[in-house]
């Protein structure tokens, strides 16, 4: 068991095919959206390393990814999330990169809304983001 948790992003959006093929859930997120201009599309995510015992623990944050790509005014839609796991997950996603949005081929920004369960292990960030 790793002494770390993993972070894993449970969209509902990702192909099963497509995550076990995957070397990363982070990957198999990044890959799931590839092609898309209506929305943000993540480039590269951090995971945020968080201790073992908020695994199965649920935030989800709110930001606007700018017309630069970068995520920006990040607050957690989450109440009574412990203070410290949406610090790190928080810290974490304002380390990721997009391509924005685009509406008739100009960058624009976009609000999004990202769920995050907290898993054990990579196996088990696999098993979600196939589901």
């Amino acid at each position: 068991m790793n002494t770390k948790s993993k972070l894993a992003l449970s969209l509902g959006l990702l192909a099963a095919p497509l995550a076990l093929l995957a070397s990363s859930p982070e990957k198999a997120y990044v890959d799931a959206y590839r092609g898309r201009t209506d929305i943000p599309v993540p480039i590269s995510v951090v995971t945020p390393s968080v201790a073992p015992e908020y695994a199965g623990a649920q935030v989800a944050l709110e930001f606007v990814v700018d017309a630069t790509g970068k995520p920006t005014l990040i607050t957690s839609r989450t109440p009574k999330a412990d203070a410290e796991l949406v610090e790190a997950v928080v810290a974490a996603v304002a380390q990721w990169k997009f391509s924005p949005a685009l509406e008739a081929g100009v960058a624009v920004p976009r609000k999004v809304v990202l769920p995050v369960t907290i898993v054990d292990s990579f196996a088990d960030a696999t098993r979600l983001a196939a589901n």
